[in-house]
């Protein structure tokens, strides 16, 4: 009997295959930060993990992403103009710039993290879809950077500046770009940014501005949007807009910074201030959505999205210990004792998951609900890596505040 991989190639062909293993959006294909991509190596040491090429960059925070060979960064420039490049993923060089007039300045409190550029862009391989700060959404052509269409959400809806920022990353679907953005949650046309649908309006300005980024997950046999704004967690219509069920999430100053994870039917978030939360869903006899509290935790989230493996997700807390939590039950199979940096970007393959400090510490951690074990450990000389980590095949990349690095599997 055939391998499921070697049915894929059969009935997808090579290139389509090899998408697989591309990293086109925020936390990767699902937008979970899990990859099929090659097998970690036993050790990060120089002989297992080499690095290609580098290059330097003004500051971003937005993660790069690789499709189909070039690999797409964001800059802002000069505290001037956003930026756009794509590199050839072998070899470095540069394929196509682009920039465009983007600054503002985020809260007095949140200033020292500086005012760049966050959201993490996405693409489909033939468009490029890139948030600019002063809530812009741009599409660009993915192979050479030539503007397709552009949204600029206060123009469009009227609404404040966000005083973050656009912080969240698009999500695309088939048809549809779906963005928090314009003081709402919106779903623009792919092709022409056309308003398909606006939803959960909530005023802008210093509360409006989502931290979180969408993803779309089966739910109780159903297919919904979960939306995590700053003070709530919703389900939505993915297609319609529809607000299916909402749930208020408490955080300080509504720091919900997580993107939500899903086990079975249980939907899993964490906050700054909060506590962690498992919610259920069931409906009533007229269909309706009804999210209730299956189990909460004394445990705060901070900007570490986990990564679910076997029903246990993994995260890094506000305390900066590092926790794996069963998301069917809320018990907490442990929590270290020991502390790392502020932030945690996570990648999984299989029972191995990579995790990035923002100090530029890069751990190889054993996902083993019985205890926690770093198996590898390797000090970068990337620091301030702020930006989530990519994968595509062998190579990993490393996005710190002011360069790109290509590392390769050996």
């Amino acid at each position: 009997m055939k391998s499921l991989p070697t049915l894929l190639l059969i009935l997808l062909g090579n290139a389509a295959m090899a998408h697989l293993t591309d990293w086109p959006q925020w936390r990767g294909q699902a937008r979970d930060g899990l990859t099929t991509g090659e097998a970690f190596p036993e050790s990060l040491d120089d002989a297992h993990l080499q690095s290609l090429w580098n290059v330097p960059l003004d500051p971003s925070y937005s993660g790069p992403v690789v499709r189909d060979g070039l690999v797409y960064v964001t800059e802002t420039a000069n505290k001037e103009r956003e930026v756009v490049r794509a590199f050839d993923l072998a070899t470095g060089a540069e394929r196509w710039k682009i920039s465009w007039e983007g600054v503002m300045r985020v809260p007095f409190f949140a200033r020292s993290n500086g005012s760049w550029i966050r959201s993490t862009p996405a693409t489909d391989g033939e468009r490029l879809y890139v948030a600019g700060m002063r809530d812009v959404l741009v599409c660009l052509e993915a192979k050479t950077g030539n503007e397709i269409w552009r949204v600029d959400f206060m123009d469009r809806f009227g609404t404040e500046l966000p005083a973050f920022g656009f912080v969240s990353s698009p999500l695309l679907t088939d048809q549809t770009v779906i963005v928090q953005a314009g003081a709402s949650v919106v779903s623009l046309d792919k092709r022409n940014g056309e308003t398909v649908w606006r939803s959960l309006e909530d005023g802008g300005g210093m509360n409006g501005s989502a931290f979180s980024s969408p993803i779309i997950r089966n739910v109780h046999g159903a297919e919904q949007l979960l939306v995590q704004t700053r003070t709530e967690l919703c389900g939505m219509d993915p297609k319609l807009g529809t607000v299916l069920w909402r749930q208020e999430i408490p955080a300080f100053r509504g720091m919900n910074i997580l993107t939500p994870s899903v086990h079975r039917d249980t939907v899993f978030t964490a906050t700054y201030g909060g506590k962690a939360i498992g919610l259920t869903l069931s409906q009533d006899a007229e269909q309706q959505w009804n999210p209730s509290v299956a189990w909460e935790a004394k445990m705060q989230g901070y900007m570490t999205s986990p990564v679910v493996i076997d029903g246990h997700a993994y995260l890094l807390l506000r305390n900066q210990r590092v926790a794996c939590v069963n998301l069917e039950t809320g018990a907490i199979a442990w929590e270290t004792k020991a502390k790392f940096g502020k932030y945690w970007s996570l990648i999984a393959r299989g029972d191995r998951i990579l995790a990035l400090d923002e100090r530029g510490e890069l751990l190889l951690v054993a996902a083993d609900p019985k205890a926690f074990q770093i198996l590898s450990r390797r000090s970068l000389e990337t620091k301030d890596c702020w930006a989530h980590l990519a994968i595509s095949g062998d190579r990993l990349l490393v996005r710190s505040l002011n360069r790109l690095e290509v590392f390769q599997w050996k």
